[in-house]
C-alpha cells in the first residue's frame, strides 16, 4: 500500500509511529522548506502534553493510549528532562475555583519546553528519514488534490489513501476538502475566539507553583462557555502566521524565563444551521484584527479592553512580544461584543479566586483563535 500524509505535526507523527514497520510506503508532504525551518504549531509552541479524561474536545481516547503517546515524546528528550505535575491535585484549590462557578479540569501534565522540543522534532525526523518506507517531500504546500478511480493524485503521484494532518495552519486545505466532499462532514459548527492574557508572575506565583498548568471552564452571563488554555509560567507571547492572517499564541522554555505568565482565554462559539464555516468565521475576525493593526496583532490593557477604549500607553506590565509585532489599539473594533462580554465576565470572576488577575494594566493580545476538528461521517471514512 502507498499512502500520503499531508503535514508533519503531532497528529502525523503519532500516525507514522503506528505504521512505520507495517511495510506501508509512506510519503509525507510538508509545506516548510526543511525540518529546520518548520514552524509546526502545537509541537514547537511549548511542548505541553496532558493525560486527562476531561480534555481533548469530543475525542474518545482512553488514558492508556494518551500515556503511551506521552511516553513516546518523553523518550525522545535528553534523559527524560521534563517538568511534570497534576492540575488541581490539591482539593483546596479545586474547592476554591468550584465555589466561584468554575469547573476545574483534572489532568497530569508533562512540559518539554519550546527549546528542547525543537531537538526532539529533529531526532524524530532523523529516525524516520532512515526508514526505507518513509519518504519526505518538503516545500510542498498542498492546497488541493484530485481523486481519480479511488486514488488520490498528489504532485502527479497516485496514493491509495491520504491522511490530512495539517493542523490549524492547513485551514485552506480543510475548507477546500469540506467544500468538495460535504458528505464526509456531519458537524462543522464550532470555533474558539479569544485573547492571549499576560500578567506579572507575582500575581499567579502560588497557582503556578501548585500546578503549572491550570485549566478551568466557566459559563459566562452571555451563555457562552469560556476556558483557559495553554498557561505559560515565565513564558513568552508569540505570533503565528497562517499566510492570510496572524494570531497570537504563547510558549515557555525549559531554561530561559521571563517575568510574566501568559495564557489564552477562549470563548466557544457553536452556531446552528445554515452556518457551516467556522474556519471562515474565525479567519474573518482574525483578518479584521490584523487590518486594524496594520498586519500585526492588537495589544491592549485589560481596563481599556473592558471599557472599549483604545490603549495608547502601557504602565507597569511590559509585553514579552516584541514591539515590532503588535500595535496598541482596541480589540473591541474587531471582536463581536458578546465575545468581549464573555471574556470580561470570566476575568472579573477569576479575580475573586486569583486577586490581581483583573488588574487594569494586565495585557490583552488579540486575536487568539482555535479551530476544532470536524466531526466526520464514520460510515464513509
Amino acid at each position: 500500500m502507498k499512502i500520503a500524509i499531508i503535514g508533519f505535526g503531532a497528529a502525523a507523527i503519532g500516525f507514522i509511529e503506528k505504521v512505520k514497520d507495517a511495510g506501508i510506503e509512506v510519503h509525507v508532504f510538508e509545506k516548510s522548506k526543511d525540518i529546520y525551518s518548520s514552524s509546526i504549531s502545537g509541537i514547537r509552541a511549548d511542548g505541553k502534553l496532558f493525560v486527562s479524561s476531561d480534555m481533548g474536545g469530543e475525542l474518545d481516547v482512553d488514558l492508556k493510549l494518551q500515556k503511551d503517546l506521552v511516553d513516546f515524546w518523553i523518550s525522545k528528550t535528553d534523559n527524560n528532562s521534563v517538568e511534570t505535575g497534576k492540575s488541581f491535585a490539591n482539593p483546596d484549590y479545586y474547592k476554591q475555583f468550584y465555589s466561584k462557578g468554575f469547573m476545574p479540569i483534572l489532568s497530569d501534565f508533562y512540559h518539554l519546553g519550546t527549546d528542547q522540543l525543537k531537538e526532539v522534532l529533529y531526532n524524530i525526523f532523523e529516525e524516520y528519514k532512515n526508514n526505507k518506507n518513509i519518504h519526505f517531500h518538503f516545500n510542498k504546500n498542498i492546497k488541493s488534490f484530485e481523486v481519480n478511480n479511488g486514488d488520490a493524485i498528489i504532485e502527479g503521484e497516485k496514493f491509495e489513501k491520504v491522511y490530512v494532518a495539517v493542523g490549524r495552519s492547513g485551514h485552506k486545505l480543510v475548507k477546500e476538502l469540506m467544500s468538495n466532499y460535504p458528505e464526509f462532514v456531519v458537524d462543522s459548527s464550532k470555533v474558539d475566539l479569544g485573547i492571549r492574557y499576560e500578567v506579572p508572575n507575582h500575581i499567579v506565583d502560588d497557582l503556578n507553583r501548585e500546578m503549572y498548568e491550570f485549566k478551568v471552564k466557566f459559563k459566562s452571563k452571555t451563555g457562552y462557555m469560556v476556558r483557559t488554555f495553554c498557561n505559560n509560567p515565565s513564558g513568552y507571547v508569540v505570533t503565528e502566521n497562517y499566510g492570510d492572517f496572524k494570531t497570537v499564541n504563547g510558549h515557555s522554555k525549559l531554561k530561559e524565563k521571563s517575568q510574566n505568565t501568559n495564557f489564552a482565554i477562549l470563548t466557544t462559539v457553536q452556531l446552528t444551521e445554515p452556518f457551516n464555516d467556522p474556519i471562515g468565521y474565525g479567519s474573518h475576525i482574525a483578518k479584521m484584527s490584523n487590518l486594524l493593526a496594520g498586519d500585526k496583532v492588537i495589544l491592549q490593557t485589560y481596563s481599556h479592553f473592558k471599557n472599549s477604549k483604545r490603549t495608547k500607553n502601557l504602565y507597569r506590565v511590559m509585553p514579552t512580544l516584541p514591539e515590532s509585532q503588535y500595535i496598541l489599539g482596541d480589540v473591541n473594533l474587531a471582536f463581536p461584543r458578546r465575545i468581549v462580554e464573555s471574556i470580561v465576565d470570566f476575568v472579573d470572576n477569576l479575580d475573586t479566586v486569583v486577586p490581581g488577575i483583573a488588574n487594569p494594566d494586565n495585557l490583552v493580545y488579540a486575536p487568539e483563535i482555535k479551530f476544532y476538528s470536524n466531526t466526520l461521517n464514520n460510515d464513509l471514512v
